[in-house]
């Protein structure tokens, strides 16, 4: 709400258009994309959804995690007069998106059951008289009063934030979407925009359907995420589990990451081995109380810790630029939520990693989980298509892009299967050892139990039933317990046996895998290859110092963002992305008006924290770390364009109302400024005019009026006599 005056101010200068001027509208947008955001232009499909809504329509919009899709609500919100209400299912993700675009300079608020009913009543009353561009609202509370304030409220826009919950085909259903279809009804002249980065095509007509969308512009953006990573790992043991977060964390000490788990065991499991191992790690799942998650959440999103261990319950809306990596420690139900998970890493951009551990023990556990679901059959249509891609030998990125029906015309060189492809072997032999033990145990073993079999094992249970007198026992001792189960896990995948999921998930043999046994066809197999990691003897406590010196002057702007961040008391991603730290490492900039160039740098955060970096930058470069003569006045005027009034400048700068006063009054002799109701009343000019008429010293003013007010009046006088 405090921002409104001054996005006001510069809504009046006419920058901003009413959406009516379209023949301008792309100027104009781009004018605001620059002040607020600090970008020089759009990405794929952000104008033309703009341009969408400008024109009254609905849209449907499809695009991945950190593809810009909060942009493009929140421009035409700031480009429509009245109030733009986003629907959000969760009262962080709402808190993180207000608290980015009050940083930004753009007037917006949250209402929802964890603020004061008066607090939350003064913002409706904001919202009345126009003052808040954005209102963030829970689609509970949204329905709920629909018929008090809502109904009164000027409503330019309805965006309907993680749209796939509205949807019985998407990944995360919730009954209560369903009813926003009655804002059509109550609002058939205010356009409604959904978004989701998850949604095959099924999704995305119900969320038409079901939103009662009249033509809408559907935009399905690019799926490839270049910049991210993938790798599967079958058979990998806890320990080498563990090995490898741990190898996460040391690899990128200064950033964050994710590890997923199936149960919220899992989750306090990695969490108390990595706290024991001395890395600070928090724990988020639905178990907690809700002061425990929030408590953890921000814990994560400030940077004071390096790992959240977690169930699915955690992500949704993070908007944290920096975290490096996600690890699955067990397989995820479905593609969307894969997806949606590893593409909370490099949000900005830059290079990140997704590792996913997977066992058919995983495929049981979910199993169960579908039986008591409401949805099977679509659950095990969804499961089984992410078997397949654990499973595939054939390019991950591609696999996913198809999913969502986009076409890759070659590899991605980013995946496990691209940088180290499997080579193949005649496995024959391999299926025959364990297509017969599986007939002679009388097809009631598991997988567990088979490769025991093969493998010679003389536990208990295999005693008891006997298993240890067919021929095939011990026909396998050659090959270790873990290339068993991957090559058991193949011969699943080629439809030679499959799992019995209503029979204690005991192995059956197909008849495709019987002309196997017999020897009619030729198995082949991909060569297992045994999961390493680095041993941690070999991984230095210290990362040692880049020689890149651009990744010196990177590391060392994180830092300085961290100290920012710290005593602004906001999370390090607010103050400025990675990526805008790196375009900042290699432009360099000296200066504020080289600083405002810098990608992702707008005016309002540029002039409050641009100070710091800039002094970081001149010493790294061995020059003077105080800033050039004239940048405090060029800064003054950088405020004075985005709408600031005179005492946010004072106080963003750090300097007294005086001092702003006389930078106004030098920018209006130089011809910089001709706007001056921010500064000085119109009485008191008129006032100080006719002192100084008589007394152009103006010693009998110097008791009533500062020194400052005197010389911006003497300015203002200078600038009339110029404009004569």
């Amino acid at each position: 709400m405090q921002n409104y005056e001054k996005f006001r101010e510069y809504t009046e200068k006419g920058y901003l258009c009413t959406m009516n001027c379209t023949s301008d509208l792309r100027r104009e947008a781009l004018a605001l994309l620059k002040k607020f955001y600090g970008y020089q232009a759009f990405r794929p499909g952000q104008f033309e959804i703009i341009e969408a809504v400008a024109a009254g329509n609905d849209v449907v919009v499809l695009m991945p995690t950190g593809g810009g899709k909060s942009l493009c609500y929140q421009l035409p919100a700031m480009m429509k007069e009245g109030c733009a209400v986003v629907v959000s299912p969760l009262i962080a993700l709402m808190e993180d998106q207000t608290s980015a675009l009050v940083a930004n300079g753009i007037p917006a608020a949250a209402i929802h059951s964890n603020r004061d009913e008066a607090a939350n009543r003064e913002i409706i009353e904001a919202a009345y008289r126009g003052r808040i561009k954005l209102l963030y609202v829970s689609p509970e509370r949204l329905l709920a009063d629909l018929d008090t304030w809502v109904s009164h409220l000027p409503v330019s826009l309805f965006a309907i934030d993680e749209a796939h919950c509205i949807s019985q085909w998407g990944h995360d259903f919730r009954p209560v979407y369903t009813q926003l279809s009655v804002l059509k009804q109550r609002f058939p002249s205010v356009p409604v925009m959904a978004l989701t980065a998850t949604a095959d095509r099924l999704t995305r007509d119900d969320i038409i359907t079901q939103l009662g969308m009249e033509n809408p512009l559907r935009w399905v953006g690019s799926f490839s995420r270049p910049n991210l990573s993938l790798r599967v790992v079958q058979g990998a043991s806890k320990k080498q589990r563990v090995a490898t977060v741990a190898q996460m964390i040391r690899r990128y000490p200064n950033d964050s990451g994710i590890v997923y788990a199936l149960s919220r065991k899992g989750a306090e499991d990695m969490h108390a081995t990595l706290c024991a191992q001395g890395f600070r790690s928090v724990v988020y799942h639905a178990g907690l109380s809700a002061d425990e998650r929030a408590r953890a959440q921000r814990s994560f999103t400030n940077g004071d810790v390096q790992v959240v261990c977690a169930t699915i319950a955690f992500g949704m809306g993070i908007d944290k630029s920096n975290i490096r990596w996600v690890v699955h420690n067990n397989l995820p139900g479905n593609i969307e939520s894969y997806y949606q998970e590893i593409g909370r890493a490099g949000r900005d951009g830059l290079p990140a990693e997704t590792v996913l551990f997977y066992s058919y023990q995983d495929i049981i556990m979910r199993r169960h989980f579908i039986e008591e679901s409401g949805r099977p059959l679509v659950a095990t249509e969804k499961l089984d298509l992410m078997q397949k891609y654990a499973e595939s030998t054939i390019c991950r990125r591609r696999i996913l892009l198809s999913y969502f029906g986009e076409t890759a015309e070659c590899d991605c060189g980013n995946c496990d299967v691209c940088l180290d492809p499997p080579s193949r072997f005649d496995g024959t032999v391999l299926a025959q050892k364990a297509g017969s033990a599986i007939i002679r145990t009388g097809q009631e073993v598991g997988i567990m139990t088979l490769t025991d079999i093969l493998r010679g094992s003389v536990r208990a249970e295999i005693r008891q039933k006997g298993f240890d007198r067919i021929k095939t026992f011990g026909a396998g001792r050659d090959l270790p317990a873990p290339a068993w189960t991957a090559y058991i896990g193949q011969m699943i995948q080629l439809g030679l046996f499959e799992i019995a999921f209503d029979e204690a998930n005991h192995l059956k043999v197909t008849p495709y895998g019987m002309r196997a046994i017999r020897g009619e066809i030729k198995v082949e197999l991909s060569t297992f290859t045994p999961y390493t990691h680095t041993p941690r003897k070999q991984v230095p406590k210290e990362p040692p110092t880049p020689v890149d010196p651009v990744q010196q002057l990177f590391e060392q702007l994180k830092a300085v963002r961290k100290a920012v961040a710290a005593k602004a008391q906001v999370p390090a991603y607010v103050v400025f992305s990675d990526a805008s730290l790196l375009d900042m490492a290699q432009k360099r900039p000296s200066s504020m008006e080289e600083f405002m160039k810098v990608s992702g740098v707008g005016e309002r955060k540029g002039v409050r924290y641009g100070k710091r970096f800039i002094s970081a930058i001149r010493k790294f470069e061995g020059m003077s770390a105080s800033m050039p003569q004239g940048t405090s006045v060029k800064e003054t005027l950088i405020l004075h364009n985005a709408g600031v009034g005179l005492g946010e400048i004072a106080e963003i700068k750090g300097i007294s109302v005086e001092t702003v006063r006389s930078h106004i009054a030098q920018l209006i002799d130089e011809d910089m400024v001709t706007t001056f109701g921010n500064y000085i009343s119109r009485t008191e000019y008129e006032d100080i005019a006719r002192a100084l008429a008589s007394d152009p010293e103006g010693k009998t003013l110097r008791e009533k009026y500062s020194f400052g007010m005197i010389s911006l009046a003497k300015a203002i006088m200078a600038y009339h006599q110029r404009a004569k």
